[in-house]
């Protein structure tokens, strides 16, 4: 393929740009949207159209007008409005548009829509809950149409985006619904790891309908308007007797910043469908296919970048800066997209492209508390990580990290337990895994955060880097505590013996260099040659193929 065959990436929209409503303000109207895709009367020759089709038409009209006079004033898009932001224009092709219905008696349909459409070219699934209809729920057609569609995707391997706008399971159909949950749960699983699945949460969703999301590689959500929880705030009443609001228990706010349930906060419905674009610009459309691949010149923006990384880390080490914008210098055109940005913030992880070849990023972040790992950012990178393995993308792991983060909130939360995932995700990764180390790697969080003796291919440092069980003040303060203590008695300047043994420790222990004699780091690297030093692994990485599975039934990851 020629430079000239590859799809430029830039121009798109920006998961930040957005647009669309914000919450309910006076006036509020959508945008213009382009005309449905999925109009069933076709004009042509002389053929005169039935009475059916003109009645069936005049139900889908009728349809989505009515769902426009129940959506529009809560501030929220029709499940076909938000379908025609979601694809390219004039791509959806519907499947199964009256299914569920009953067109003789005015019925039009299911309160849920399926099928293909096309994201940047490429075709993808989806199933969209239509609120409008029997407040979305779930009943028996609503099921058989969203396992067909995921039967569908799954056979011909396409990523699938689910948009749920539900009141849950339709309390008339009583176990038929519930059964319908059961099927969906079990498709979701089956397609797990073999296509992309991405959630949209754009309205409520609750009881057992939250585990379809749940299952779901990417789940999104919106500031207003968005909820998901198993018991809502009148059970919790019942229950407990606390009282508590329906966005203070499930918002999208809560999601991402505390539960982590959600990995994206959309600032509207807008901003939420162009994020679930962009994220699948950098996934193949199924495990079997290979990253998309973009156009990239090099010009003098790198060069900029470059001179720039080494003066954003600070020579103490114990001096904080944000590390998105060491991650901003080493990818192309600085873009970066973060996933659980508001989640776990001691660890960043998310999408980029080097040379126009897309990879996931994992990083500690020194900015908030120091970059060490703790039971919900280990959480946090053992999933990317995950993500990125079942799909091909290379992980590119910068380490700046002090360790595990202490105290006894740590011990009884299960950091042993969660602090293994991490280990089991890059033990078990298959695809190209490169870590630069920028300034520290201490202790077990060294170990883990994509080391060699875990099965990393290529192992960078740059020149300051410091890698050892302990920092050399926690070190010295242990191995030299008598001697300490001794010159403390004698009335010796403590301080400035602790300042040498500190120094010694740094110049024969902590320093790379027993690690490069080792061979756990493969090169010792200028700041300014990050990027290229990368790209460089990841040309030489590109045909590495998984090794032969082991016979046995399946792993047992501890979760």
């Amino acid at each position: 393929m020629t430079a000239t065959d590859i799809p430029a990436k830039t121009g798109e929209r920006s998961p930040q740009e957005g647009g669309g409503s914000q919450g309910t303000p006076d006036g509020w109207e959508p945008p213009a949207l382009p005309e449905a895709s999925s109009s069933i009367i076709l004009s042509g020759g002389h053929q005169p159209i039935r009475s059916e089709i003109v009645h069936a038409a005049a139900l889908a009209s009728q349809a989505e007008e009515k769902a426009r006079d129940r959506q529009h004033p809560k501030g929220k898009y029709t499940a076909r409005e938000r379908l025609d932001l979601l694809f390219d224009p004039q791509t959806f092709h519907e499947i199964g548009r009256f299914s569920g219905g009953k067109i003789n008696q005015d019925v039009p349909g299911a309160a849920v829509i399926t099928g293909f459409g096309r994201i940047m070219g490429r075709t993808v699934g989806v199933y969209a809950q239509d609120f409008s209809v029997r407040g979305g729920t779930m009943g028996q057609a609503e099921g058989h149409k969203i396992c067909h569609l995921l039967d569908m995707a799954m056979e011909i391997k396409v990523p699938v985006v689910a948009i749920i706008d539900s009141g849950g399971a339709r309390i008339q159909e009583g176990v038929q619904a519930l059964t319908q949950y059961g099927r969906i749960f079990r498709k979701t699983c089956m397609a797990s790891g073999l296509i992309p699945q991405i959630s949209l949460i754009l309205g409520p969703c609750a009881g057992g309908a939250v585990y379809c999301p749940a299952l779901t590689d990417i789940v999104i959500m919106t500031k207003e308007n968005s909820y998901m929880f198993v018991t809502g705030p009148e059970v919790v009443k019942a229950a407990t007797g606390e009282h508590i609001s329906m966005a203070d228990l499930g918002g999208g706010q809560v999601h991402n910043e505390v539960s982590g349930v959600a990995h994206y906060l959309g600032e509207n419905e807008a901003d939420a469908i162009d994020y679930a674009r962009t994220v699948l610009s950098y996934l193949p459309s199924s495990c079997d296919g290979q990253p998309p691949l973009y156009a990239y010149a090099e010009g003098r923006a790198e060069d900029i970048a470059a001179e720039r990384i080494g003066h954003i880390v600070p020579e103490n080490d114990r001096q904080p800066y944000d590390m998105t914008e060491v991650i901003r210098c080493i990818l192309d055109y600085g873009e970066f997209v973060p996933v659980h940005e508001l989640f776990a913030q001691s660890v960043v992880v998310g999408f980029g492209c080097i040379q126009g070849r897309c990879i996931g990023v994992v990083a500690n972040q020194p900015s908030v508390r120091a970059g060490s790992l703790d039971v919900e950012s280990s959480e946090k990178v053992a999933r990317f990580v995950r993500l990125c393995d079942a799909f091909n993308l290379p992980v590119v792991t910068l380490v700046d990290v002090p360790g595990y983060k202490p105290g006894s909130d740590q011990e009884h939360a299960g950091i042993i337990r969660r602090g293994a995932k991490v280990i089991y995700a890059y033990a078990s990764a298959q695809v190209p895994l490169i870590t630069v180390i920028l300034r520290k790697a201490f202790g077990g969080a060294y170990i883990v955060m994509g080391s060699k003796a875990m099965g990393a291919d290529i192992n960078l440092a740059w020149p300051n880097a410091q890698i050892a069980v302990l920092g050399a003040q926690g070190a010295v303060n242990i191995i030299h505590r008598k001697q300490l203590r001794k010159a403390k008695d004698d009335g010796q300047d403590v301080d400035a013996l602790r300042a040498s043994l500190v120094k010694e420790y740094e110049e024969t222990t902590v320093n790379a260099n027993l690690s490069l004699e080792i061979g756990q780091i493969d090169s010792m690297i200028d700041p300014e040659d990050t990027r290229d030093s990368i790209a460089q692994a990841l040309e030489l990485l590109k045909d590495k193929k998984p090794l032969p599975t082991m016979d046995r039934r399946h792993d047992n990851q501890p979760l």
